[in-house]
Parts: structure tokens; sequence; C-alpha cells
């Protein structure tokens, strides 16, 4: 049985990674953030969001014993956090300040790796942040990678869909050419290894463009060459698959798609079991290596990223939808809990309006959106969703909410609020895609894109004049006002 035990929803844009560790939930966006969670109550933490990026962040990690907390971004830059206090440790920049898609740390914390768009691997000594080595691996955007469990190698992946094995000196080890057509999107070793007298066998999982999601075996002996060797191919999805990772145990491997869905399947054989349905989960039982077990179809978008809990039997999965839900397998889960988390949506994203919202709705919203200490000042003066809506410094400040910093934080909440339900969000066309901010100059770039004009100028100073939407040279660096673009950003302004 799988239901939804949390549902996520402060990022202001579509959420790109999450990452678990033995206490902690980590999510990042194209907001530029990360945000941090207590495993604990899902909380978030004092000191977030992380906001030292200058652009979308791609990826986030945890190190293994969770100290650490990477995230890398189209700024070029990875950031090593402190997962106690929030504070940077280290920015470790790329040394051609190519944007970077994907990072991850060695099981031992021992080394750092980061891929980078113009198919390059920057390799780094984690405890002197010393760079080793900065090294092509590819002709195409590197966007995946991940370290083997003993670490001394690791696979890329890339946009043209290669995927490739590597020492920890970057000498190719071996290549599996067009393993996934169209391009791979994210890879992840399984967390267990086999000894055969002087054979170690792992296992990979691969996912792309071509809709499929494979298990390799890659197998090596000492003083032979490296063998992968396709194990299994998983179909059940019907749009490209975007992410993949298997449970602690290495019993589970999750995907998530295009088509909105978040795929578990058995990766080891054992014998059949049975499931329960619930409303929003499709059961399949099998035995074999590659039985699908559920679909779960939560989100309203793109499926970005899945996680699994090193700890505990729970699913995170992010969406371009901007949400992150949480996800509990297993018979424990109690028939009213599921109820309780997949029936009607909490009034903050519901499709009720502020104006209809009962004074239960606001005190739920409080609470959801991590308020929980206004809860009994808003039922004392009974609080509803007109007067929520009306609210503002003075009046705030009339309830008894003493500290300046909460009430500000309230009313921010209460302002996403109603720019959230009155459809205010501006269309996708009028961002910029490297800030993704609302353009005031948009003007057009060689590769045919609109940009905001200070953005596209620092990037041309930065970025060795390469486009920010496909990474291949600029043929000029003239940029072109986008007039029409302007125009409409100016009428859809005025009629908000």
């Amino acid at each position: 049985m799988v239901s939804v035990i949390c549902t996520l929803r402060h990022h202001t844009d579509e959420v790109s990674c999450c990452a678990f560790s033995p206490s902690l939930l980590a999510t990042s966006s194209g907001d530029k953030t990360v945000r941090v969670y207590s495993t604990a109550d899902f909380s978030e933490l004092p000191f977030s969001p992380l906001a030292g990026h200058g652009y979308g962040v791609h990826c986030c990690r945890f190190s293994s014993c969770g100290r650490y907390l990477l995230s890398c971004s189209t700024d070029g830059s990875t950031i090593v956090w402190s997962s106690e206090t929030g504070e940077p440790a280290a920015v470790l920049q790329h040394p051609g300040r190519s944007p970077l898609r994907v990072c991850a740390l060695a099981p031992d914390s021992s080394l750092l790796l980061a891929g980078a768009c113009d198919g390059t691997v920057a390799l780094w000594d984690f405890p002197s942040k010393a760079l080793r080595r900065c090294s092509a691996v590819s002709e195409a955007s590197v966007v995946a990678c991940c370290f083997s469990p003993f670490g001394q190698m690791f696979v890329t992946g890339c946009t043209h869909g290669d995927l490739k094995l590597w020492d920890v000196d970057i000498n190719l080890l071996h290549a599996e050419k067009d393993a996934h057509d169209l391009g791979v999107t994210c890879c992840s070793f399984a967390p267990q290894f086999k000894v055969d007298g002087c054979c170690v066998e792992l296992r990979l999982a691969s996912c792309g463009q071509d809709s499929l999601l494979k298990i390799w075996i890659v197998s090596q002996r000492e003083g032979a060459v490296c063998v992968m060797k396709l194990l299994h191919t998983l179909t059940s999805q019907s749009a490209p698959v975007l992410s993949c990772a298997f449970s602690s145990d290495g019993e589970l491997v999750v995907s998530g798609s295009v088509d909105k869905s978040v795929a578990v399947y058995n990766a080891v054989s054992k014998r059949s079991q049975t499931f329960l349905l619930c409303p929003c989960l499709f059961v399949i039982c099998l035995q074999n290596l590659g039985a699908q077990l559920y679909t779960l179809k939560q989100h309203d978008r793109y499926v970005t990223a899945v996680a699994l809990s090193p700890t505990m039997p729970w699913i995170a999965t992010g969406s371009m939808d901007r949400s992150v839900n949480v996800w509990r397998i297993g018979d424990g889960v109690t028939e009213s809990r599921q109820t309780v988390c997949q029936g009607r949506k909490l009034p903050g994203h519901s499709r009720l309006l502020v104006a209809d919202w009962s004074e239960e709705d606001v005190q739920t919203w409080l609470c959801e959106e991590g308020l929980q200490e206004l809860v009994s000042i808003f039922k004392a003066n009974n609080i509803d969703g007109p007067e929520l809506s009306q609210l503002n410094k003075e009046t705030a400040a009339e309830l008894g909410i003493e500290s300046v910093g909460l009430r500000g934080r309230l009313l921010r909440k209460i302002e996403a609020l109603k720019a959230e339900q009155s459809g205010s969000e501006a269309p996708d066309e009028f961002l910029c895609p490297i800030t993704r901010e609302l353009m005031k100059d948009p003007v057009i770039a060689a590769d045919g894109y609109s940009y905001e004009r200070e953005s596209i100028e620092s990037w041309i100073r930065g970025k060795n004049k390469t486009s920010p939407m496909t990474n291949l040279p600029l043929l000029t660096t003239l940029l072109t006002p986008n007039r029409s673009l302007k125009m409409a950003i100016t009428r859809w302004k005025s009629s908000q």
C-alpha cells in the first residue's frame, strides 16, 4: 500500500531534484533555491531556503552521513552547504564557467563530481576542495552522473544518449553507445554489489528521452576490462523518463516521467506479494525482476525528480507543478490517514477561492505554510477567508502578532496565495529562460530565443558566447529587441 503523507508547495518554480539524508529532505528548483525539511514532521528548517545561486538549481545531493548538502546550478557553481546551519562551506566554480546540470559525491565523501553543459566533468578532492581534474567526457551536455557504491568508478550520461564508465582518474573503462535514444536523463547505482571471487558485480539504473528505464549489470574482474550488460528494459511509462533511483536495500527502483506518473518496480527476484488498491494507485502483482508494483499519479505536470529515504519507507517526488509529494510504502499506513492525505487538497491549494474559506480552512492553511504558532490567534479572532485576504501590516499588528518577522512572513504568504488564486502567474514565454523572472527588456539572441537583455549580456560575458538553451556557440553576440514580446508583456501586466 502507498499513500501521500505530505505535500510541500513552497517552491515558486518547477522542482528539479529531491534528496534524502537520514533526517532531512532537500528539494531544489528553478527558483534558484534549495529548501530543507526535517523528516520528523516535514517542517521547513529555520535557515531554509538556501539562496546562494544566481540561476536555477538543477541538482541537490547529501553526503552519506548527511553532514553536507551539495547543489549545482546554471551559474556554473557547486555550493557545499552545512546541513546543520545552512551556511555555505565552499563554493566550487567550474573552470570554464559552464552551466552545471548534475553533481555527485563519492560514498566516502572523498570526491565531488559535477557534469557540465560543455561536455566536461569537474572532479574535486572534497576534503580540501581542490580541483583534481576537468576533462571532456562527451560532445554533448553531461546531464547524469553517479558514483559506484565503493567509489572507485563513476558513470556519466549525456544528451546524445551515451552511458560511459570512468575510473576516478577519468580514464574511460567502458562506453555504451546510444544507451537511450534521444538522450540519457538520469542514472543511479544500486547501493549493494556482489563479489564473486575476483569479480565485482553492480546494478545500474538509467532512464531517458526514449521513455525507457533500463537496468544494467556492470561487472569487472581484477585486471580485466569492465563489462556492461543490459539486464532489463522497463516500458510501463508512456513518455520520457526524467529521474530514477534505487531504494537503500536495492529491492525497489523508482522512476518519474513526463506522463506525470511515478512507477515503482521490483528490482530483485522474489515471491509475489499482495498489494492494496487506493484512489491514486494501480497495482500489478508479479514476482519477477522488473515487475511493476505501483503506478502513482498525484502530480499535475511532469515528474522531474524521485528520491528514496535511506532510513524510512518513503519516496519523495518533485514535479514541474512546483510541488513535492512524500509517499509512504508499506502495510503500516492506515486507511484513515490515507483518506486525509489523498482526498480534498489542503485549502491553500484547493479550487475554493479564499473568499469561500471557513475559519477551519484558514487554520489548516496556516499549518500547511508552517505558521502553526498563529493558529490560536486566528482562532481567537475568528479569522475566516474574507478577513484573511484583507489583512495588512496594521491589522496584523492589531491581532497581537508581536514579531515583525512573523508578520512579514504571514503577509508574504497571503500575497502569494492571492496571486496563485487570481491566476496572475505570468505565462512561461514572458519569463527569461536564464533567470525565470518576468522580462522587462526582452531581446532575441542568435539562437532564436528571447532573454532579458541584462541577463543574456551577463551570460555572454561569462560563458564563452554559448547559448544558454542549446549550449551551442552563438554565431553572433548581436541582440535584437523583441518589441512585440515587450508589448505583450505590457498588456498582460495591465490586465492584472
